[in-house]
This record gives structure tokens, C-alpha cells and sequence, in this order.
């Protein structure tokens, strides 16, 4: 279910002072009420104002913008009416942190706060209201589908019927997929390396404690980890469970947001870590992340040993699954013979050991591509996509499942999040069109010859 425009819009906010006004219906009125939905009226300004920032990013409506967009925008004030009924209230500490990672970013892009200014017409204050205004309604409405929709649950039996009842076009054809089995050497780092890493995480934290520079901006511009670097740094709201105990340990003994914890290491580099909040047994703490650099002689060096395993698993010296657990450095797979496991969130084969090819670093997917079952790579150099770092491998390719039409016996976990998603999406749609026919709604003339998606806007007269 879309939720709306408001996620895509924050990160364009301003975008339609520099995009050409789009006409609509009724030209040379400066601004006029379009729609009213219970108490809220949704102006032609507003509308023109979203649809410029979407024409700003490239995205495109799905249909008439005079048509499409007053739509999202009601349904987004259904939502909000609905946020109040059941008291959500969006964490302004929480949320407060995220705004200062979406304005880090536009520092970063434009080069200084005063161009940010610039570029969006706006002085910084009004700026950061505006963000913060986008991010708390999407929250609230975020929290209202998610009530909505909580107890969806499926049993075997409901996806077997939803399966049963599927069109013969519309059963999904599911790509080929793949077991790998990775054996991994980390090539030595030399100390002067690391004493240089540790020495660039000292200069950071002085600069923040002596407020020279903030944390988040520090992150922005400098921090290695790709998932939280764009976002200053913050990791969100997590249990103890979710780290690595060597970064759990300090994370979660920190209280003070003003200062900057020790250097801590672990598997995935160096880091600094600075406390923003607390919420029962879940901390949320900004870090940034430096990784000492291998060098080449390292790589190949790491690269000639694994030649050498090779060739006695190959002679039949030593087995695979053995090699694996004795010399592979990857724990993920260490213990699992060497299995990699499937951790693209987007794919519908998430957390098992089946890939599809788009699925696989890139590397690995070049490799096996050619290989049948049973084959083992020569050692090559990729990076580790969990740690962000140049790392010696071979692969042995263990299973090659053929593209099918999904049934029941292969796909079950992927049909049955096909039909948890249905059934979400019948909710909500149900609900809206509820919505919309106890609520109080007026489309003025010129903005009503429109196919909608939803059911019922047009009242009865």
C-alpha cells in the first residue's frame, strides 16, 4: 500500500522552487481549496507544490497529477485523523536526530549551510520545521497501517487456498536459483595501518568535544559504514542483540550526548560512538566506522595460501566442508559448511541459503555463472559486502535449482508473503474506502472528472 508522497518528498523538500509550475485546471486564480476532506481543505498550491518536487526527482504520478496527487494527499489526512483517534504521537527526540541526518546530507551535497539556505529559499529554521513536519506525519501514518494490519498472519491452509486460487498468469516464474559455499581469508593488516585509524577517530573526538564540529556532520563526511554514514552516523533503536558485543558493551553504557565513547574495535573496523537516546531496552547511538587498509602484497599473499588449500581439496586431501571449518574467516558460514546465507532484505529468498543471481555479490555471481555443481573457483579478490573491505575467496557451487513456476513445495515461504501482502493491502484499501464514506468530502468543480482509485469521494448531492 502506498502511503503516500510525503517520504519521497522530504527528500526534494524545496525542489519545486527550483522546478518549473506545472498549469492545472482554473489558471490565473492564485490559489484556491480543490478538495476538503473533514476539517482539512487541500489547495491547488499545494498540489502544484507536490507535484513539482516528484517532476523535480524524475518520478513520475501514474496517471493525471491533478487527479492522482489531490488523492494521496486526502488519503495522507485520513491517516493524520486517525493518528489523533488512537493518540499516536511521533517521538520528536527520535524523529529530531533523523532531521539532523537529512539536513547533514544536503550540507554535504550543496557544500555549506548557507547554500542549503540558498538553494531551498528558505532560512535554516523554517527548513528544519518543514522536515520535521514531513517526518512526523509520515511516522504517524507508517503506525496507523501498521495497526491496522498487525494480526495478519498467515496459516499454511490460507496460502494454500490463496495459491489455489490463483490465475495461471498470475503464479510468478521464479528465477534460477543457487547454493554457494564461500571459504574466506582476511589478509593481514599492518599496525602502522591501525595506529593511523586510531589516531584519525582521536582527531574526531577532540574536534566534537571541544565543539568544533558535531558528530553527525563528522559521520556524514567521513564514517565507512555505507548504511548509516548518510544518515549522520545514527543506527536507530536496538536491543543489545543486535550489535556485536564488543560495540554493544559501550553502546549501551553510554548516557551522556555530549560526549564521545573510547575507541572501540571489532570484526568491522574502528569506531566512535556517541549516545543520542534510550527507550526501555533498546538504545539508539550514532557512530562513525574507519577500516584500516590492506595492502596489495597482503591480498596476494592471502590469495597464494588459499591457491594451496585448493589444490588438496581438489586432489580429494582435504574435504571442503573441513577446510571450511578449520581456515575460513568468515563466520557467517564458517559453521554452516561454508553456506552463505541470502541477506538482501528485497529478495523473497532472505534469510536462507538459496540465491538468485542478482541476489550474489557481484563477484561471486561472475564466478559460479559458468560453474556446475561440485565446482570449485580459483581464489580471487572481492570485497566482503558486510564489512566493506578487500578480502581473499574461492566458492564451491553445491546446488543449481532450474527457473519454475513457483509451486508449494519450492516457494512456500515466497507465496505466503505474496499473500500476507494481499491481505494487507485489502485491509487498508477496505479501510479507507470506510474511511472515506464517514468522513466529510468536497472536490470543487474541475477537479472531480477523474478515475479514482479509492471508492466513494464523490458524495451523493
Amino acid at each position: 500500500m502506498t502511503i503516500g508522497l510525503a517520504a519521497a518528498a522530504l527528500i526534494a523538500i524545496g525542489s519545486a522552487a527550483k522546478a518549473d509550475t506545472p498549469s492545472g485546471p482554473k489558471k490565473n486564480v492564485i490559489d484556491e481549496v480543490a478538495w476538503i476532506v473533514g476539517d482539512n481543505a487541500i489547495y491547488k498550491s499545494e498540489i502544484e507544490d507536490e507535484y513539482a518536487q516528484m517532476r523535480g526527482m524524475g518520478v513520475s504520478p501514474g496517471g493525471d497529477p491533478y487527479c492522482v496527487i489531490p488523492e494521496q494527499l486526502a488519503v495522507e489526512k485520513l491517516y493524520l485523523h486517525q493518528g489523533k483517534l488512537d493518540t499516536i504521537e511521533a517521538p520528536v527526540s527520535q524523529l529530531a536526530s533523523r532531521v539532523d541526518m537529512q539536513l547533514n546530507y544536503f550540507v554535504k551535497g550543496l557544500g555549506s549551510r548557507e547554500k542549503v539556505e540558498e538553494y531551498f529559499r528558505k532560512p535554516w529554521n523554517a527548513l528544519r520545521e518543514e522536515v520535521m513536519d514531513k517526518m512526523k506525519a509520515n511516522y504517524i501514518k507508517e503506525q496507523v497501517q501498521d495497526n491496522l494490519t498487525k494480526n495478519v498472519k498467515a496459516t499454511p491452509n490460507d496460502v494454500k487456498k490463496y495459491f489455489a486460487k490463483l490465475p495461471a498468469d498470475s503464479i510468478p516464474y521464479v528465477p534460477m536459483q543457487v547454493e554457494v559455499q564461500i571459504m574466506q581469508l582476511n589478509p593481514i593488516i599492518p599496525k602502522q595501518e591501525i595506529e593511523d585509524v586510531k589516531a584519525r577517530l582521536r582527531e574526531f573526538t577532540d574536534r566534537v568535544n571541544k565543539g568544533e564540529s558535531d558528530f553527525s556532520t563528522l559521520a556524514v563526511m567521513y564514517s565507512e559504514d555505507p548504511g548509516s554514514a548518510m544518515k549522520g552516523g545514527e543506527l536507530g533503536y536496538a536491543t543489545r542483540a543486535t550489535y556485536v558485543p564488543e560495540f554493544a558493551n559501550v553502546a549501551f553504557n553510554l548516557n551522556d550526548p555530549k560526549k564521545v565513547s573510547r575507541i572501540v574495535e571489532t570484526e568491522f573496523g574502528y569506531h566512535i560512538i556517541q549516545f543520542i537516546d534510550r527507550k526501555g531496552d533498546e538504545v539508539n547511538v550514532r557512530h562513525i566506522l574507519l577500516k584500516p587498509k590492506v595492502s596489495s602484497k597482503d591480498l596476494r599473499d592471502a590469495t597464494m595460501r588459499l591457491d594451496s588449500i585448493r589444490k588438496e581439496i581438489v586432489a580429494g586431501t582435504v574435504p571442503f566442508d573441513y577446510a571450511v571449518r578449520m581456515i575460513s574467516q568468515d563466520k557467517d558460514s564458517r559453521n554452516n559448511k561454508g553456506l552463505m546465507i541470502n541477506s538482501n532484505q528485497d529478495s523473497e529468498r532472505f534469510g536462507t541459503t538459496r540465491f538468485e543471481m542478482q541476489d550474489l555479490p557481484a563477484d561471486i555471481a561472475r564466478r559460479i555463472e559458468s560453474m556446475q555443481p561440485g565446482d570449485i573457483s580459483e581464489p580471487f579478490i572481492m570485497t566482503d559486502p558486510k564489512k566493506n573491505q578487500d578480502v581473499a575467496v574461492i566458492v564451491r557451487l553445491q546446488t543449481r535449482v532450474p527457473g519454475h513456476s513457483a509451486n508449494l513445495a519450492e516457494d512456500y515461504n515466497m507465496l505466503k508473503r505474496m499473500y500476507e501482502a494481499a491481505e494487507k493491502e485489502r485491509i487498508i484499501k477496505d479501510w479507507v474506502e470506510k474511511k472515506i464514506k464517514d468522513t466529510y468530502v468536497h472536490i470543487s468543480d474541475g477537479w472531480n472528472n477523474c478515475e479514482f482509485r479509492y471508492d466513494g469521494w464523490e458524495k451523493e448531492k
